[in-house]
């Protein structure tokens, strides 16, 4: 008689953002493969995405994510441990790195999930991200990187009879530079079918890891879009020099008020958007010379959506780019104006 493989035991933090929705329902798919923690603050997991997760097999903890002792006690014999923590909570993410080390847990995943880049000297977001990972290496805890490139639903454009409004929460309204240079673009769906196999995979540990759907140009987006729609796109451009500038000007109005968080968003964005379409870090190619193994090449049976089937389903109705439509705040919808 052939003997059940044990199931992994996978935390996750940070379950009920839009990245951790997406490992949620892959990994709540397979229930004979992953059992399934959800960490959340003592104060929300009452809300009802954490009710949903308790309905579909996964057990949640109400937690304080500066006790550390009793982080570690919960952390005790997992497999993995999933971080989707944004970089405004990263003292969440290292509270969860140090219990995570003192548990003994096989596998930590800190919270990257966005595009590929130099480490640093190219973008301070990256940077911080890249803190966290030397924290884990400073401790030899093991760990696996998952950048992901940037989402199907952030890079839609809106056409102009406004039939697609209600179905993307985030147009991309600024093309950069000439809109030519290949960037990798990923639905955020795939995400977590992506990550359910990197997490079991032991090719996978102490490496990083890039997953992503397809390699395109804003210019070949804007034309799928008008070919679906069938209406004409009218294109706004931003030089290279047009988005330094507004990063210039997030800076200063950051120096000038640093609690003002609209500032941090724009000048975040604004760094993507120069990292991305300007500099064209986000390929395999770059990826391959920063060390990242590919996560097509290492699962060829798993086909990712393809961009144009994406576009069709938004466009016909049956999929949305809509996003953090379960929250009445969040930075990106809090903050005026802002350009994707």
């Amino acid at each position: 008689m052939a003997v059940a493989a044990e199931k992994m035991q996978v935390v996750v933090a940070g379950a009920s953002g839009e990245t951790g929705q997406s490992i949620m329902d892959a990994l709540l798919s397979s229930p004979d493969r992953f059992q399934v923690t959800v960490l959340g603050r003592a104060d929300s997991i009452s809300k009802a995405i954490y009710k949903d997760f308790i309905k579909r097999g996964a057990s949640v903890h109400g937690v304080d994510f500066e006790d550390i002792p009793t982080l570690a006690s919960l952390l005790q014999g997992a497999t993995t441990v999933i971080a989707c923590i944004t970089l405004e909570h990263k003292t969440v993410q290292e509270a969860l790195i140090e219990a995570s080390s003192q548990a003994g847990v096989g596998r930590f995943i800190p919270s990257f999930f966005a595009t590929v880049c130099p480490p640093r000297g190219v973008m301070p977001m990256r940077a911080m991200k890249e803190d966290s990972l030397d924290k884990c290496k400073a401790i030899y805890l093991p760990y696996t990187v998952i950048d992901v490139g940037w989402w199907y639903q952030f890079s839609l454009p809106r056409v102009p009879s406004g039939k697609l409004d209600s179905s993307i929460s985030f147009p991309e309204e600024y093309i950069a530079g000439d809109g030519n240079t290949r960037t990798a673009l990923t639905d955020k769906a795939d995400i977590g079918k992506f990550v359910a196999r990197i997490i079991s995979d032991p090719r996978t540990l102490n490496r990083q890891v890039f997953a992503y759907g397809e390699v395109t140009t804003q210019n070949q987006v804007f034309q799928l879009v008008e070919k679906w729609s069938g209406e004409a796109i009218p294109r706004k451009y931003m030089s290279k020099e047009e988005i330094e500038g507004v990063i210039e000007k997030a800076d200063a109005d950051i120096a000038a008020n640093p609690t003002n968080p609209a500032p941090y968003v724009i000048k975040g964005l604004m760094e993507y958007k120069w990292s991305r379409s300007i500099r064209g870090d986000n390929t395999p190619e770059h990826a391959n010379y920063l060390g990242y193994l590919n996560a097509r090449e290492l699962y060829p049976d798993f086909q990712p959506k393809s961009m144009d089937e994406f576009v069709r389903e938004v466009v016909k109705g049956g999929a949305s780019a809509a996003l953090y439509t379960d929250r009445e705040h969040h930075a990106l919808k809090d903050t005026p104006d802002v350009k994707i």
